[in-house]
């Protein structure tokens, strides 16, 4: 929380914000349990946890990135109701930039954040099912990704963005290095 808001918070200078901390433990909470689901499915896939790991477990897990994605979108309305509703020039500025230069990156990051994993993990019985919460955790893991872009970008390249072969590639050396620490340990 303090890295984030000293180098996060730090690239709009003018712009302050009390929920901060808040919002950056909500989107790491939501993404971790997203990629503790992907492990531990990919592990089971492997035959790593056979045996260990029960439809129960799933559902648990479930359950719980439900109820981050819940917390996530309460903290991330309430910024930005707090903000918008005090129209104070040096916290809407936040908003304005991202809703009016990144309208794509900043609903999409809503969309996958906030409103796919809800609808696909509201049911209970869906949380049972590997799949269901397996593509709600990537799906989580791309918006997150998209959360972080549009805390960057707006702050450091302004109206002239894009996610082009660098931000791709950098996903990927990522995801890859994670995969092979995690599955040849």
């Amino acid at each position: 929380t303090f890295a984030g808001f000293d180098w996060l918070m730090a690239l709009d200078h003018h712009w302050y914000s009390t929920m901060w901390g808040v919002y950056l433990f909500a989107g790491c909470a939501q993404s971790s349990m997203a990629i503790l689901i992907l492990a531990t499915n990919g592990l089971v896939r492997t035959g790593h946890l056979k045996g260990l790991f029960t439809v129960e477990h799933n559902h648990i897990m479930g359950m719980l990135l439900f109820a981050f994605t819940t917390f996530w979108g309460y903290i991330s309305f309430s910024q930005y109701f707090l903000q918008w509703y005090a129209n104070i020039p040096e916290e809407v500025t936040y908003f304005i930039t991202r809703i009016e230069d990144y309208k794509l990156p900043f609903f999409g990051m809503i969309a996958m954040n906030f409103l796919f994993p809800l609808l696909l993990l509201m049911n209970s019985d869906y949380k049972r099912v590997n799949w269901f919460v397996v593509m709600a955790g990537v799906v989580i893991l791309a918006g997150h990704y998209l959360d972080v872009f549009n805390m960057v970008m707006p702050a450091t390249v302004g109206d002239t963005w894009m996610i082009g072969v660098p931000e791709l590639s950098s996903v990927c050396f990522f995801f890859g290095l994670f995969v092979y620490v995690v599955f040849n340990t």
